[in-house]
């Protein structure tokens, strides 16, 4: 094999966590996200980089403002289009990758010019939503700025196939994994529902590059992605989610791979993770080498941070039996000024000097100090009201609310409520803020106090996380309504429910838990809007929307909602193919292949197999060896169906766009089973007629077998 060269260089930006949107309310801080990705966007284009990867958690909500969708759509059209032909080579069937009407890599639509493509998976703050089950990121595809891949429709079965680019001699397998709520990731990892296709043509010529988006640290024992969970043939890992930049490479010996962590292009809380210099890196991959240069961001709002102990602090010691107030708050003062004098000079040796007659305009800092004010027997130090404290830096600190925080250290002491139950420590509750802790965890230390006799408890906190995550406003009034319906309908089911009804109720609450706790608790639908009158006023009646007799729901819709947020799905008897003698909830956002994806009873395993077969289509024009395999899943009880045959009858492909490549150039690559998988125990493929042959011709996937039956998330 010829020495690779740099024309066999495939150059990424890896960015992550940008966040554009956050604080922009502020009238200090509302433009910093969005600049610091406009620089992250501006450095891709001056790097001359071939591709741009982001780790998730480009927008700070998943409903973004007009002005963070202008700013985002803007740097992008800046600096990712134009006449520079995009060397990158597509062999993989966009249409597995990239969903909707443009389910196509964007630098290969003839329409636009993309010079430089970005590839993005979604994280916890932009994920899909609403009606549609839409994400930002699907308005920034449909209008070919970016390839919104590693989406996750199912979170209790997730299949990950890779985005297939070469370029010269490199080949590059992309994989993603968009955010999926850390518990019930940790649990479909656990029961080996995780599913990795690889390459099944030169499998050791692929760079095998992943980008993911959860909890890096075991936060809860199940609140985490463990590194050992991801596949050993992995080359390198970009990890989103964590703030903290470690964008260093870490190797690691059990799994064989790197681990990247880029962090935040912006600093969402005043912790010490986020006060870390922000990085973004340049991954240049030759062959199955690769190597990172790391680049700082200059317009990063500078961030210093520090913690003073006063009783080991020799100064705060020598006035502590002192009338000390005076005294203490202008000594914190003074360690103030000089936080903000090092953010200044740190900030000015980041900046180039290309003008050495006007001074650059440094902006306001962000300044965290932290006092721990325990005091020695006998003392006490009388501290400042930490508001009145932080407003003397009006002018000079960009967060002149929260400058200090005061906390004291005590015993780890355990409170009680009048139940008997368990309350959180109140060191605990001191260092909890909104920036620092989930919703759900909030939620689940409180109600340890608490005794819910009819509401589910895991249940309750994912609604009031819906409720404040993701605002949605019907969130807890659409929770307790159906609770309360679902919890009167199970006991008119109850005969003689009167001599203990508690238990009854109790044991009901007691299952509806475990159904969630397992993920085959059902969402229930939100609420439909009625047509808003003619001759609503909304300036003199306020919004149509805010009325409580705008939202209805039909009692069709609260009956299946009822049943399926009570009981999990059950076998259907019917004949012929289950969607249409069974409806079932699916996301909006499907493709043709969503019939063979969707859970199937086994009474009608004979049909599913058809289907399997229509989906496993091999085009004439390709080699029919197996193209791409599926690594070995992980030892189940149950016993594995047997994959799908494939039909000796070729399928039509449709035909291709005009600026396709000739096969002789470019190759089609399909996925499917591993060969080394038994096949039916040596029978011979099945004859399938043309009208037994589906309109999904078109798919390159086979799904993979199902081992026990699953239900869609609904998200």
């Amino acid at each position: 094999m010829p020495a690779l060269t740099a024309a066999d260089t495939i150059r990424i930006l890896v960015a992550t966590d940008n966040h554009v949107g956050y604080n922009e309310r502020d009238h200090i801080r509302g433009d910093d996200s969005w600049k610091s990705f406009h620089e992250v966007m501006c450095l891709a284009k001056e790097k001359d980089v071939d591709m741009v990867l982001l780790a998730g958690d480009l927008f700070h909500e998943n409903k973004p403002s007009r002005k963070s969708m202008y700013q985002v759509m803007r740097s992008l059209r800046m600096n990712c289009y134009g006449e520079k032909p995009c060397e990158l080579e597509m062999l993989s069937d966009g249409s597995e990758n990239f969903q909707g009407a443009f389910n196509h890599v964007n630098y290969e639509d003839p329409d636009i010019n993309v010079a430089i493509p970005v590839f993005s998976i979604h994280g916890n703050h932009d994920d899909p939503s609403g009606e549609g089950h839409l994400a930002a990121l699907d308005l920034l595809q449909i209008s070919g700025l970016v390839n919104y891949y590693g989406r996750t429709p199912e979170s209790d079965n997730i299949l990950v196939k890779p985005v297939l680019l070469q370029k010269g001699q490199t080949k590059l397998a992309l994989y993603g994994m968009s955010n999926v709520r850390d518990e019930r990731l940790f649990r479909t990892f656990r029961d080996g529902k995780v599913k990795f296709f690889q390459p099944g043509t030169q499998k050791q010529d692929w760079f095998n590059l992943m980008s993911v988006h959860q909890n890096h640290h075991a936060y809860t024992e199940t609140g985490y992605l463990p590194e050992n969970f991801l596949p050993e043939f992995l080359d390198l890992v970009v990890w989103g989610h964590e703030h903290e930049c470690l964008i260093d490479p870490r190797y690691n010996p059990e799994m064989n791979f790197h681990v990247m962590q880029p962090g935040s292009s912006v600093a969402t809380s005043l912790m010490p993770g986020e006060a870390v210099p922000k990085h973004v890196a340049v991954l240049s991959v030759t062959g199955r080498d690769f190597k990172v240069e790391s680049t700082r961001l200059k317009t990063v709002r500078p961030f210093v941070m520090k913690e003073i102990v006063l009783s080991e602090d020799k100064t705060a010691k020598s006035f502590v039996k002192k009338d000390n107030r005076t005294l203490l708050t202008r000594y914190l003062m003074d360690v103030v000024e000089s936080l903000i004098e090092q953010a200044k000079s740190e900030w000015l040796e980041v900046q180039e000097e290309e003008d050495h007659d006007d001074e650059p305009d440094v902006p306001l800092p962000l300044v965290r100090l932290r006092v721990e004010y325990s005091a020695p027997a006998g003392g006490k130090f009388d501290c400042e009201n930490p508001q009145r404290f932080s407003n003397r830096f009006v002018g000079k600190v960009a967060n002149v609310n929260d400058v200090v925080q005061f906390y004291r250290k005590k015993a780890g002491t355990t409170r009680k409520a009048k139940d008997g139950a368990e309350l959180p420590e109140e060191s605990i509750l001191d260092q909890m803020t909104i920036d620092s802790v989930k919703v759900e965890k909030l939620v689940r230390e409180f109600l340890t106090a608490q005794s819910l006799t009819i509401l589910p408890q895991n249940s309750f906190g994912d609604a009031v996380s819906q409720f404040v995550d993701k605002d949605d406003k019907h969130a807890m009034e659409m929770f307790v309504t159906d609770s309360l319906i679902d919890q009167v309908k199970h006991l008119m089911t109850i005969e003689d429910a009167d001599d203990d009804i508690q238990n009854a109720m109790d044991q009901h609450k007691s299952k509806l838990e475990e159904l969630f706790a397992a993920g085959r608790l059902k969402k229930t639908k939100r609420a439909k809007l009625k047509p808003r009158p003619e001759n609503w006023d909304s300036d003199m009646d306020d919004e149509w929307e805010a009325q409580p007799a705008a939202w209805v729901r039909s009692d069709n819709e609260l009956d299946q909602d009822d049943q399926g947020a009570s009981l999990p799905p059950t076998k259907t008897t019917a004949k012929g193919r289950p969607r249409a003698t069974a409806p079932r909830k699916t996301s909006a956002v499907t493709t043709k292949a969503a019939s063979a994806k969707t859970s199937r009873s086994k009474k009608v395993a004979e049909v599913e197999s058809e289907e399997e077969d229509d989906v496993g289509m091999i085009d004439s024009n390709e080699d029919e060896s197996q193209l791409f395999v599926q690594p070995p899943p992980r030892k189940q009880a149950t016993k594995k169906a047997p994959p799908p045959k494939i039909s000796a009858a070729p399928a039509k492909r449709p035909p291709a766009r005009s600026t396709a490549v000739t096969a002789a150039k470019q190759t089609k690559l399909a996925f499917s089973q591993p060969a080394t998988q038994p096949r039916g125990g040596g029978k011979t493929a099945k004859e399938i007629s043309g009208d037994e042959i589906s309109d999904d011709d078109d798919d390159a996937f086979e799904p993979a077998p199902s081992t026990a039956r699953s239900t869609r998330s609904k998200r």
